[in-house]
Formats: C-alpha cells, structure tokens, sequence
C-alpha cells in the first residue's frame, strides 16, 4: 500500500521499503506549460560541486550509473531509477527539480506528484497542485538525502520567482545564455550542446535548503561602492578609507568588515543653536572599510544626492549624510509660528544624504504663482532656491474637528522654476 505524504514530511525509506534500488516517478501537468525536470546530486553543504551528478535530458546518467534518467513512463512525466548504495559519499542529497520552459508560473499547475516505487509496487507518494504556488517558475518537489547513515525522503513544494536561473544559483550552479561559448564537459557526460553547466560553488556555511529559499527574496544586494537603498527602511553605506559617514545615534542596524562608531561632537556654537532651537544632532562618525547598515523605526528612507547644491531639511527627518558635505542650523521667522520660528538645517557640497519619511512623500514644484502651502508638522524638506516668505495660521472650525486647538501654521513657499518642497503624509 502507498504510503501518502505531506508537504514537508520526511520519512526513512527504509519504512517504506527495505529495497535499496528506487524508482523515483514524476507527474506534473498544466494547460499550456512545458515543464524540464532534473535531479541534483548535492554535497554535504547542498551544493553542485560536481558538475557531473546534475542529471537531466542533456546528461542523463551519473557517472558510476547509480543515478539514470528514464523518461516517461508509467504514466509519469519524467521517471530517475537511483541505486542507492551505489551513491558516491561525497553526494548527500538527491534533489529532484521541476522548471517551466517557457512562460507561465507555478501556480497554473493542475495536477502533479512525486512517487517512490520499489520492486515494482508504488511504497510513497507526494501530491500537490498548482494551489501550493504563486509566481514560481522553478520548484524543489521532493529529496532523497543521507541523515545519520541512512537514506530519507522528504517531501519539499517550495520554488523560485527567479526560474531555472535562481534554482541552478541556489545550488552553486549559474546559466549560460544560449549563444554563450559552452563549458567543457568532464569526458564522462559527453553533452556539447548542453545550455546548463554547473560551476563549483565556493564553500559556504551550511544552511538549510528551505530556510534559504523562504528567505532569497531579502538577499543583501551586491556589493557597490557609496550608498545602496537596501529596501524601502534600509540603506546600507559601504565604507572606504577616508570616506565617513555621520549618523544618527542609535541608527547602525548591523555593519561587515571594519567599521568603527565614534561620538561626534557638534561644536559649541552648533550645540547651542541647536539645543535652543529644537534641532539638535546627535551623530556618531562611521569610519572604516566596510559595508554599514542604517534605519530609524522603519521609517521610509530616501537618498538625496547634492552636486555642488544645498538642501534645507529639518534634523528629525536626517538620518545620515557623507562627512564631508557642510550643514548648518537655519532660522526661519514668522509671525504666529511656534516659539517665533523655525529651524531647518542647510546641507551644501558634494556627497548624499539620507532623508526619513513616515510613509511615501509627495515632491511639490514651487513656482512664484500660484504659491504652495505646507503644514509645519508635515514639512520634511526643501531646495535653497524655495523662498519662505510668511507664515499663514490656519484657522478650523471647532464644528468640523472636535478637539482640535482650531488653528494650525503653514508655510508659503514660492520661487523660480525648478524649486521645490517635500511633504511627508504625516503630521509629527
């Protein structure tokens, strides 16, 4: 009697039959698509160090024969017999891989399985559909791997966005374009023509195939010089020798290499104007050779890139800047407005700086006609050229919001062409 398991499920073979000699079936079907289904022979680090042991229409026998590529039969898509004891011992795991050559995703799938059949008679099935996907293009169905000196099978369903490209990468392996000049071949696995050619992966620590899958999707970009917008709440500023970066206090999330975090001191005329001003800057110096990221509460964050031009910003809406760009406590005066003014910093020169916003801004053109108004609370930022000109209370009726202190302040900007504003949809 088959045996019926669950994604996820892992079973001993050995408990579903004592033969050593498998048939290892595979069904996957969807209208329209056209599925390539492979078997990866991995190292102990899950990786294709060996070329040689990816079996697939191109290369259809390892090379001892334990592992052979069978074709349709018996109902099944693609069908792999696999003598076990014949396995060399440097190969841990047995993936088996489905990918869709051509358009179409994952979740089209109508029917599919993968079946264990030993002497003949079917000892354990994995079903799935198209419902266990979404937008994948390439999948892991099931595994025959070594655990504790004896053979197991689990059953996988997890795939890739990415296709056959981020299957063959996640197992060491990478893509050659099809008019790319094609490796050679160990003389074992004669496959000229072959598109797909593993490449020996460098060594790695070890992690489990299905928390790296669930988890690629937030892989660190590549490495590049300056900064790099991680994600929409994490920038990350890669470090060079004589190249810092101030920060806000508090804001390093986790750094690589040799990043060292220093106390900067603002200077006795800036401390003072900013304690009496409200705009204080806590800042720590970032110095080394590394790569350091940066983030605030989840605040949206958004890198700002000053050419030989300046910025206005208020100091709670900074969270980082390249240490040699100027920056000074501005005051705007105004009648009606809290403590008679407002206080802004100036950033000047030539690098980047990193803004915060609670949730995603709205960049208004200002123009000498008609003139543009923003509310203090959800000012983030202006060019230099935007003249403020005078502030406008904003009076409410109590009627319409109950509670309100009934007046707000704003403030008019205008200037020539090309000026602007940034408003956040938020009110501090």
């Amino acid at each position: 009697m088959s045996r019926e398991l669950a994604k996820a499920s892992r079973v001993r073979v050995s408990e579903l039959t004592s033969s050593t000699d498998l048939y290892l079936g595979v069904h996957i079907a969807g209208p329209g698509l056209t599925f390539d289904i492979s078997c990866f022979g991995l190292d102990a680090e899950e990786r294709l160090s060996d070329d040689r042991y990816f079996v697939f229409f191109n290369q259809p026998n390892s090379p001892e024969q334990s592992i052979r590529l069978l074709g349709a039969q018996q109902g099944d898509s693609e069908s792999f017999a696999v003598a076990l004891p014949h396995v060399p011992d440097t190969v841990h795991k047995l993936a088996l891989t489905a990918t869709i050559d051509g358009d179409g995703q994952m979740s089209q799938v109508a029917s599919g399985y993968v079946r264990i059949v030993a002497d003949g008679t079917e000892v354990g099935r994995y079903s799935f559909t198209g419902t266990e996907f979404s937008t994948e293009r390439a999948v892991m169905l099931a595994d025959v791997y070594r655990r504790a000196g004896e053979w197991r099978f689990a059953a996988v369903g997890q795939g890739f966005d990415g296709g056959l490209q981020a299957l063959l990468e996640n197992f060491g392996g990478e893509a050659l374009e099809e008019d790319a000049p094609v490796a050679a071949i160990p003389a074992q696995s004669p496959a000229p023509d072959a598109t797909l050619v593993a490449v020996p992966a460098q060594p790695t620590e070890p992690v489990p195939v299905g928390v790296r899958v669930s988890l690629t999707k937030y892989t660190e970009l590549p490495e590049s010089p300056g900064w790099v917008q991680q994600n929409d709440n994490l920038v990350r500023a890669t470090l060079t020798k004589g190249q810092d970066v101030l920060a806000l206090q508090g804001s390093m999330v986790a750094y690589q290499g040799k990043a060292d975090f220093a106390y900067e001191a603002s200077g006795m005329l800036r401390k003072l104007v900013g304690n009496l001003t409200g705009q204080p800057l806590k800042l720590m110096r970032v110095s080394g050779e590394g790569q350091v990221f940066l983030a605030d509460e989840a605040c949206d964050l958004h890198l700002v890139k000053l050419e030989g031009d300046s910025f206005c910003v208020g100091s709670d809406r900074l969270l980082a800047f390249d240490a040699n760009l100027e920056y000074e406590v501005r005051r705007i005066e105004g009648e009606g407005l809290p403590n008679g003014g407002y206080f802004t910093l100036q950033l000047s020169g030539h690098g980047t700086l990193v803004v915060k916003t609670n949730g995603i801004p709205v960049l208004l053109p200002v123009t000498p006609v008609p003139e543009t108004f923003v509310d203090i609370q959800a000012l983030v930022a202006w060019s230099k050229g935007a003249q403020v000109i005078t502030t406008a209370p904003v009076r409410i009726r109590r009627s319409s919001y109950a509670g309100h202190t009934a007046q707000s302040h704003s403030l008019q900007f205008r200037g020539a062409p090309g000026n602007f504003v940034v408003v956040q949809p938020f009110e501090v």
